[in-house]
C-alpha cells in the first residue's frame, strides 16, 4: 500500500500555478528566484496582563487553537514604571508557522476567517515593509471559527505577519494576491 503525503491546497496551488505565473510576470531565469512564503508570525499583546496573569494564559490557549500549534507567551524586556511593568512579566503571545501548518492557516484565514469580518471590503495593500513582508492587523479574535464566543472573556486583536522571500513590495503583493489574499481594489480611475 503506497502512502501519499498530504499537501495543503494552497501549497499545491503555489507549486502548480503561482510559480509559473510569477516567473513569467517578473521574467525570472530560475524557479528558485520566484518569491515564496517562508513563515507566518502571529503576535498578540494582551492589555491588562500586568494586573491579571490569567489573561495571558487565556490568550495562549486561544492562539494555540487558532494556529494549530502551541503558542508561547512573550515577556517584557525592561521595567517601565509608568505602566507598572517589570522585566520578565508575560505581556503577550506569539506563534510562528512554517510549512504545512502555515499553508493550512493561510487557507483558513482567506476562505473562512476574513469573510466573517463585519463590512469586509478587502485588506489594505499599504502594509508592506519595503522588504517583501506584509503585516495584517486584526481587531477581534472572534473572526476565527476555532474561538468559542461564549468563552471569550476579553476581545483582543492580533498582528499577522507574512514573511516572504520577495525582494520588493510589488513581488510580495503579487505573490500574496496569487495565493488568494483579498486585497482591496484600488480605485485610481474613480477621481
Amino acid at each position: 500500500m503506497a502512502s501519499t503525503k498530504y499537501t495543503p491546497r494552497l501549497q499545491e496551488k503555489y507549486q502548480k500555478e503561482v510559480v509559473n505565473s510569477l516567473k513569467k510576470k517578473f521574467n525570472y531565469k530560475s524557479v528558485m528566484q520566484v518569491p515564496r512564503l517562508e513563515k507566518i508570525c502571529l503576535n498578540q499583546g494582551v492589555n491588562g496582563s500586568v494586573t491579571d496573569k490569567k489573561l495571558v494564559d487565556a490568550a495562549v490557549t486561544e492562539m494555540t487553537s487558532i494556529s494549530g500549534q502551541k503558542a508561547v507567551s512573550t515577556m517584557s524586556k525592561k521595567d517601565i514604571s509608568n505602566f507598572k511593568l517589570r522585566k520578565g512579566i508575560p505581556i503577550g503571545t506569539k506563534v510562528t508557522l512554517r510549512g504545512t501548518k502555515m499553508y493550512e492557516f493561510l487557507d483558513r484565514l482567506i476562505s473562512v476567517s476574513l469573510p466573517r469580518v463585519r463590512d469586509f471590503k478587502g485588506i489594505n495593500d499599504k502594509s508592506f515593509d519595503g522588504r517583501g513582508n506584509y503585516t495584517l492587523g486584526i481587531t477581534e479574535q472572534i473572526i476565527f471559527p476555532e474561538i468559542d464566543i461564549d468563552k471569550v472573556t476579553k476581545m483582543n486583536g492580533m498582528d499577522i505577519t507574512f514573511v516572504t522571500s520577495a525582494q520588493s513590495n510589488e513581488e510580495a503583493y503579487e505573490l500574496l494576491k496569487a495565493l488568494g489574499m483579498p486585497f482591496k481594489e484600488s480605485n485610481k480611475s474613480a477621481n
